[in-house]
């Protein structure tokens, strides 16, 4: 993997925070993808038309194949540090090890596990214009939006 140093990134802030704090531990397993490998990882799990989740169109997967939708915002705004119950419910099949992408646009793409993105989560939802959550190797996956809603995707 090719990976870039997360102190490039221009919002690197929001994994400093206090509130949501992201401990080191975790923050050492967040791997920001350098742009080449980004691409990669974006056309082969999310678009090979578009580079950003605003330019969707209803031939991409991540637009037609949404199951259901949960609202994520007042859980991220409580003092509650889960996941909304219903998208947990949706990626059950993920295990802890489960590599996954948080897919921002075509070039701004983190990887990490998903037991890590668990416990992370609320610092990447600063990042809520449209990211997609995507794992390896599986079917499900999540698209959060500024509404303050998620969208439950099956990649078919």
């Amino acid at each position: 993997m090719a990976y870039q140093l997360l102190e490039s990134f221009s919002k690197s802030w929001i994994f400093k925070r206090e509130d949501p704090k992201v401990e080191p531990e975790d923050l050492a397993q967040i791997h920001l993808l350098d742009e080449a490998r980004a691409a990669s990882v974006w056309r082969d799990y999310i678009s090979e038309a578009h580079i950003h989740p605003d330019h969707f169109d209803d031939n991409d997967w991540a637009k037609k194949n949404a199951v259901a939708q949960v609202k994520w915002e007042p859980i991220w705004e409580s003092d509650d540090p889960a996941l909304p119950e219903l998208l947990l419910d949706h990626v059950a099949p993920w295990g802890e090890d489960t590599l996954v992408f948080f897919c921002c646009h075509n070039e701004l793409v983190f990887e990490m596990t998903w037991s890590v993105f668990k416990r992370t989560w609320k610092a990447f939802l600063f990042l809520d214009n449209g990211p997609v959550l995507v794992a390896k190797k599986k079917k499900q996956a999540v698209q959060f939006h500024s509404s303050g809603m998620a969208s439950l995707l099956s990649r078919g």
